[in-house]
């Protein structure tokens, strides 16, 4: 069962939009929630797509704002704040599709309990941390090892640094996107 109606999903999805655009006119945007249920701390990533190719990807693990104003940063900064891409302009805006994934609080985990599809990783060793989001195993058919061997490649750390000592933290996420945005006036 969902924690999110859809009603809520469609304004997460349609605020994560229209930051973006106000981002691309240099304008300020409200982010008060709309709700008390949109209040809540939470962590969350915001992903974009263009293409079916991934455009930017960013989030908050750590909840540190009301889920309503985390959507917004995080849209923001997946556009134009990824390292990874060039930030995203005025023509690639009507391409974009994004995804949010609403994050439970984290919890450790041992590596056998670790469940394709359902849990995210994040894995860390002294400064080094990575993190992978739930659906990206799936997305290219990963085992338990592979995800965790991936997870501390994205950390920076060797493959199997899992079995040797870096503490590994699961967490579970409500997924959800769209497909074409809903026409926004950029210029």
């Amino acid at each position: 069962m969902n924690e999110y109606s859809d009603e809520e999903r469609k304004l997460m999805l349609r605020l994560a939009h229209q930051m973006i655009a106000a981002e691309l006119r240099k304008e300020e945007l409200d982010t008060s929630p709309p709700s008390t249920h949109l209040a809540e701390l939470r962590g969350a990533f915001t992903t974009l797509h263009q293409s079916g190719q991934l455009r930017g990807c960013i989030g908050y693990v750590v909840p540190i704002y009301p889920l309503y104003r985390t959507i917004a940063e995080t849209a923001a900064a997946a556009a134009f704040r990824d390292p990874r891409f060039p930030p995203v302009t005025i023509d690639e805006f009507p391409k974009l599709q994004i995804e949010i994934s609403v994050l439970s609080p984290l919890a450790p985990i041992e590596p056998e309990h670790v469940e394709i599809g359902r849990h995210g990783l994040i894995v860390t060793f002294g400064h080094a941390r990575g993190l992978l989001l739930p659906q990206v195993p799936l997305e290219w058919g990963w085992d338990r090892e592979k995800f965790l061997s991936e997870t501390c490649r994205k950390a920076g750390l060797p493959p199997d640094a899992w079995k040797r000592g870096a503490r590994l933290e699961g967490f579970t996420a409500e997924v959800f996107g769209e497909g074409q945005p809903e026409p926004l006036a950029i210029r």
